[in-house]
Order: structure tokens, then C-alpha cells, then sequence
């Protein structure tokens, strides 16, 4: 339908419409139609003409062109739209032939590319926090929106397995040697919390016992160089348990990486680009350190190696950059993180752009916001670092009073049922923010089953796959000549609303907004949600009705389906 009516416009246009965007909007409004255009605006005064008198040409050529039933009526509106109301039999031919479409919803906007996608980035010797979960979720969204588009995306994390942090954890746990042999006959989940203790004591002292933060900072050089068995030891011990504790996380919130960089792995890379840096005189030396001097381009001064010869961050992002570009030749490189790299992030690229110029402008840094609680503090271990982990326990517990004991599943189901909308519930609360904000996710809201929630959606697409079970054996393919039982203002809504999901998918690509996708499934989940509650399907008479009308459930559930499988949120078919 929105290719018919933009051709419709170009040639009611003709030579006006030449390098003019034409794009046609979809009104929250049924008064203003079900596509609206502002294009009369657009071109109004480059030809002499007020937006309303050209709105109001435009409408009157458009309906003389079209083809015969196609549009119920079009106007125009002031201060210059044109609205256009699609026919019955318009609509119903357009669902006719999106319910055929296996593919619906995807395009091939991007064929031919590779698109890097990294986010998470845990770091070993630390937990996996609220924040890893943020970039995850956001990460794995534009992942899945760019293999829509027809990309080989390529997802990635990268870990900072070396560097101050390390030396900080490592110092707290020879602190407490004499546990060592005890916990580590323990559980993973005893080592784990013992590093993360480690960590946070030593994190202390080195801010407060300045021959502590000497020790550490000794302990750094001596991890780098690798010069001291039993620090090797415990290196590798406190790297390896983190490691498969992130990959356990990665499972449950269905990731798979294409690959897991570390910063030992690129930190000799890293160190090579800051020796060419200084050779080009990009980076120059300072007080014994190598920095990248900002403040000609606008930006700050970072240092990329310190004045022990230690590469920072910074260098090993350099070698990350490099090793990237290696491995995978990308077209592009989306780079996922907290809001507080923002800056960081504007003086590394500069250095990409001028150290590898083949390079410039191919990467892209997105930020997200913090994960607040609207209740304003949620119990932690430690009351200052709040795991995925605890979040998604809390999450859960609440959720096992809601699962009805009365249900037909059985204990182990409805464990299972109770991880997926945990996860859907944090997921959809992450994404329905725009880019770039906090999230205040509110417990009591965010795993309702009846509003704007990621369990609302969830529990929408099972009840619509219980009618499809339930429906006898029929055909469910939806002939042309069967589509017009389907002429209820409830049906033709519906029908609309699902054609807009290709449109909805590529723009969110385009935008790096997944938000307006979450916005699409809540509203199509309504429109389903109201049609089953007031039509007959099942209990129909009418058995080609019945079986136009279960087609539209089937598809409205494969689109939702769709829709939540692009947001990286799993659905159940019992709930």
C-alpha cells in the first residue's frame, strides 16, 4: 500500500518530486487517516503556491490516478497534508499477500555487508552487573535488526582481562591466602563471589593507603610482564571462573558470540599503534607517558601509555581496532556502552580516523543510560553493585506467585516459564526507552500481564497460538476471495496495523531505536488482545469466515513473534 501511494504522489508531482523524500506517516489518529504525507509543505514555496492549495491538488490528481477501490477517500488538511483512507478491499488484498509471506518483515537493504556488533564486554575479576545486561540486551537488538536488513553481522565482546582492575583483585585475594585451598575446592558460585570480594577490598585500599596503591600499581607491571609464577597462577584461576560464568549469562540471554577478544590479545597490537602514532606524530610523549593531545580537535588529552610503559585502555582499544578489521574486513563496527564513554569514546575515534585512515568513519559508538529502580534501591550483595544475576532472582520470585498454581504445567514448566518472561520483562523495559536514556524499571509495571509490559506481549502471542491449537483441521492458506470476510472495523484495523511491520522494522535499524519496535508490538498486541475478546472465532458459523478469521490470528501471532525475536525476547506457547 505505501509503495502504491508514493508512486501515486511522484507522478502526481512529476518533476517537483526530483530529490524531494517522500515519506508517508501512519496517524495515531483514525480522523486523519491511515497514511498521511506532508510533502505539499515540503515543495510549496519553491513553487509559488500555498501548502494548502497544492495539498489540496495533489489529493484530487491522486484519487483520479489511482486504480479503481483502492482508496476509500483522500483529503487534504490543513496547514498542507494529504491523508489518504485505504478501500476494504485494499487493505484485505494487502493481507492476503503478507500472510503468504514467509519473510515478512525483512529486507535486503543491507545485503553484501558485514556488520560488527559489540556489546556486553564484561570484564574477568569483576561480576556480571546490571550494566553488562543493558548493554547486552541493546547489543543483541541491532544485531538482530541488521540480519533483517540482509547484513552478516558478526557479534562481538571484549573484555578487559588485564590492566588495574586485575591488580586490584589479585592484591585482595593475596590478602586472604590463607583461603585460597578452601575455596577453591568450592563451588564456582563461593569463587566467584570470593574475586568479586577481592575486588572491592582491594579497590579500597588502593584508594585510601597510598602504600597499598604503590603495591598495586607494582602488581600491574608484574601481570603484564608475566614474570611471577604464582601470580600467573592466580590470574589465570580468577580469569578462567569468570569466563565461564559470563558464558553461562550469554546462554540465558540467548547471545552467541562470533567471537570473545580480550585485551591480552590485542594489547601487543595496541602497543605497535601507539609506536606508530608517535612515528606520524599523532600521539607524542608527556612527562615519560605517550598521550594524544585533544584540544585542536575540540576534545581532551588521554594518555595511551603510562609513564611505567603500560599500555592504557586506550592503546589496547588501538590494537582491538586493528584486530577487528583483520579478522572480519567490516563495512561497519557498532560499538555498545555506558553513557559515561561518551567522551572517552570521541577522542579514541579521532585517533582511528587519523592513525587508519581506511578505517575512518566505520565506526560508530552508541551509548545507553543507567538501570534505575523506581522504588529507588533494590538489595544487592555488596549495596552498591546490583548483579544480573540477583536481578533476574528477584524478578523471578515475584513472578512464581503470579504463574497460576492452578495452571496445567508442572513444576519444571513453569520454572521455565517464569526465566523467559523474567528476561522478556527486564528486555522490554530496556528497549522501550529511546536510545541514550535511563531506565527506571518499576517491578510492579514491568511484569504486569495486562498493560504496557514485556509479559502482556508475551502472554498475548500464547493465547493467540491456544485459538490456533484449539481450531479444527482446515486450510490456512488465505485465498484473495477468502480475505473478504475479514470487513469488521476491528479486522480491517488489525490487518493494517500488520502491514506496517516491515516499515516499523526497518526504521529501527535505521534510527538504532528499538523502542519504536516495542512500541509497534504493545499495539499490535491490543488490537489482537480487543479482537479476540469481541469476535467469535472458534464458535463462528460461518466456516470460511471462521477460517479467514484464523488465519489472521495465525499471522498476527507470527508477527508478534517476529517482532519480539527482533528485541531478543523469546515467547512461550503455554503460559
Amino acid at each position: 500500500m505505501r509503495e502504491k501511494i508514493i508512486a501515486l504522489l511522484k507522478k502526481a508531482l512529476g518533476a517537483a518530486a526530483a530529490g524531494v523524500p517522500i515519506e508517508l506517516s501512519v496517524p495515531e489518529e483514525p480522523a486523519f487517516g491511515h497514511f498521511s504525507t506532508n510533502v505539499a509543505m515540503r515543495i510549496a514555496k519553491a513553487r509559488g503556491r500555498k501548502p494548502i492549495e497544492l495539498a489540496e491538488e495533489l489529493a484530487r490528481e491522486i484519487e483520479r490516478a489511482a486504480p479503481a477501490g483502492f482508496f476509500e477517500k483522500v483529503e487534504a488538511a490543513m496547514p498542507g497534508f494529504v491523508n489518504f483512507w485505504m478501500s476494504k478491499k485494499a487493505v484485505q488484498e494487502s493481507f492476503a499477500a503478507l500472510a503468504k509471506d514467509k519473510d515478512f518483515g525483512k529486507n535486503n537493504d543491507l545485503a553484501g555487508k558485514t556488520i560488527m556488533v559489540e556489546f556486553t564486554d564484561p570484564n574477568p575479576f569483576k561480576l556480571f552487573h546490571i550494566g553488562h545486561l543493558m548493554s547486552n540486551t541493546i547489543g543483541e537488538s541491532f544485531a538482530r535488526l541488521h540480519e533483517a536488513s540482509g547484513a552478516k553481522v558478526e557479534r562481538l565482546s571484549y573484555g578487559g582481562d588485564v590492566g588495574l582492575h586485575v591488580a586490584k583483585a589479585i592484591f585482595g585475594v593475596l590478602a586472604r591466602k590463607e583461603e585460597i585451598a578452601k575455596v577453591r575446592a568450592g563451588a564456582e558460585k563461593m569463587q566467584l563471589v570470593f574475586w568479586a570480594d577481592a575486588y572491592v577490598s582491594g579497590s579500597a585500599r588502593y584508594e585510601d593507603d597510598e602504600a597499598a596503591k604503590r603495591a598495586i600499581d607494582e602488581l600491574n607491571k608484574t601481570i603484564f610482564e608475566r614474570s611471577n609464577k604464582e601470580i600467573n597462577e592466580l590470574y589465570l584461576w580468577g580469569r578462567d571462573i569468570s569466563i565461564r560464568a559470563f558464558k553461562e549469562m550469554f546462554v540465558r540471554l540467548g547471545t552467541t558470540f562470533s567471537k570473545n577478544y580480550w585485551e591480552s590479545e590485542v594489547m601487543e597490537d595496541g602497543v605497535k599503534m601507539v609506536e606508530e602514532g608517535l612515528s606520524k606524530k599523532i600521539l607524542e610523549k608527556s612527562d615519560g607517558a605517550v598521550v594524544f593531545k585533544g584540544e585542536p580537535y575540540g576534545l581532551h588529552t588521554r594518555v595511551f601509555m603510562n609513564s611505567r610503559g603500560v599500555p592504557t585502555y586506550e592503546a589496547k582499544e588501538l590494537g582491538l581496532t586493528l584486530r577487528k578489521h583483520r579478522d572480519f574486513d567490516f563495512d561497519q563496527s557498532i560499538v555498545i556502552t555506558g553513557n559515561e564513554q561518551n567522551d572517552y569514546f570521541k577522542v579514541l575515534l579521532k585517533v582511528v580516523d587519523l592513525l587508519m585512515p581506511e578505517l575512518a568513519g566505520k565506526t560508530i559508538h552508541l551509548s545507553h543510560g543507567m538501570l534505575r529502580f523506581a522504588s529507588g534501591k533494590m538489595s544487592s550483595r555488596k549495596g552498591n553493585v546490583i548483579t544480573a544475576e540477583s536481578l533476574l532472582e528477584q524478578i523471578k520470585t515475584k513472578l512464581r506467585a503470579r504463574i497460576s498454581e492452578k495452571s496445567d504445567l508442572d513444576e519444571k514448566e513453569r520454572e521455565t516459564v517464569a526465566e523467559v518472561i523474567a528476561i522478556g520483562a527486564i528486555k522490554y523495559s530496556i528497549l522501550k526507552q529511546n536510545p541514550g536514556q535511563d531506565i527506571v524499571f518499576d517491578f510492579e509495571k514491568s511484569l504486569s500481564f495486562e498493560g504496557d509490559a514485556g509479559p502482556y506481549v508475551q502472554y498475548t502471542y500464547a493465547r493467540l497460538r491456544s485459538i490456533v491449537r484449539k481450531a479444527p483441521v482446515h486450510d490456512r492458506t488465505l485465498e484473495e476471495k477468502g480475505a473478504n470476510k475479514l470487513d469488521s472495523e476491528i479486522e480491517l484495523a488489525l490487518m493494517r496495523r500488520m502491514a506496517e511491520f516491515p516499515d516499523v522494522v526497518a526504521r529501527a535499524r535505521e534510527l538504532y531505536a528499538p523502542s519504536g519496535l516495542v512500541v509497534y508490538v504493545y499495539k499490535l498486541a491490543s488490537l489482537a488482545n480487543k479482537f479476540y475478546e469481541t469476535t467469535p472465532i472458534l464458535k463462528d458459523e460461518d466456516d470460511a469466515r471462521r477460517d479467514a478469521r484464523l488465519v489472521l490470528v495465525g499471522v498476527a501471532a507470527e508477527i508478534l513473534k517476529s517482532g519480539l525475536d527482533l528485541l531478543g525476547i523469546k515467547t512461550l506457547e503455554k503460559i
